[in-house]
């Protein structure tokens, strides 16, 4: 038998006891006002407060706290909002490019620009040899090199963030003077794989696992659309000089 079993056994009340009746009762104090004048509790400063003030320094805590939550939800929200437009602005710059190159530049300005990083990088996966040549943030590889270089960050659908190794970090950012630290990779796959997106900071330990990637992985699905048909019309170009030449 228990101490609290004992006691109610014995007629006696116990806290717990109490309790449940005021957590069964909760207006018990509604006609109670001398008893509620009566009742103290300890203060952190040390001195006695009423039960009414008690409740009242509580629910000062409760305020401040949810004020703190919402300004950091308004200052996220703020934040997405800002990541949107940047987003938004990079994509209509991609679609209106003309050829790889002038999307390559657009995504290379935007991400150092707008976004304030140090590097961005779109691989392409092709053993056909495109008539552009490979410029600013954009590399043409083909699917078995970038299979011996990057093994399994090119598995999955989802952004991989980290430090990456030094040979992994040099192949996707092979033009870099300053060497980039922290990298996050986007496969960019629709059907099937095409290649990778690449964004890359100086900072040690910029990306990582826990961060967010909803406007990265926003930005690489929109791509893994446009780039296929970009590079079946580029495959398929013909030189004009090649033309005229076969006409003679």
């Amino acid at each position: 038998m228990t101490d609290q079993t004992a006691h109610q056994k014995a007629g006696e009340l116990t806290p717990d006891a109490v309790a449940d009746y005021l957590r069964d009762n909760p207006d018990f104090f509604v006609e109670q006002d001398e008893l509620l004048r009566s009742l103290t509790l300890p203060h952190d400063s040390g001195r006695a407060i009423s039960l009414v003030e008690r409740q009242v320094h509580l629910f000062r805590e409760q305020r401040d706290t949810l004020r703190r939550e919402l300004v950091e939800l308004v200052s996220i929200a703020r934040h997405n909002d800002r990541l949107f437009e940047k987003s938004k602005r990079l994509l209509m710059q991609v679609i209106e490019a003309r050829n790889l190159n002038d999307m390559a530049a657009a995504i290379d300005d935007s991400i150092r620009g707008d976004f304030g990083l140090d590097a961005a990088s779109i691989i392409l996966f092709t053993d056909s040899e495109l008539p552009t040549a490979a410029q600013g943030a954009l590399h043409v590889v083909a699917p078995e090199v970038a299979k011996a270089r990057l093994g399994g960050l090119l598995e999955g659908d989802r952004a991989v963030c980290g430090q990456f190794r030094e040979s992994e970090r040099s192949f996707l950012f092979p033009d870099r003077e300053e060497p980039i630290a922290s990298v996050a990779l986007v496969p960019l796959r629709h059907d099937e794989l095409v290649g990778v997106f690449a964004v890359g900071s100086c900072e040690i330990g910029y990306f990582d696992q826990s961060m967010g990637s909803l406007f990265l992985t926003y930005i690489s699905d929109t791509l893994s659309r446009l780039l296929p048909p970009i590079l079946q019309r580029h495959a398929a170009a013909v030189p004009v000089t090649d033309v005229v030449a076969e006409s003679r």
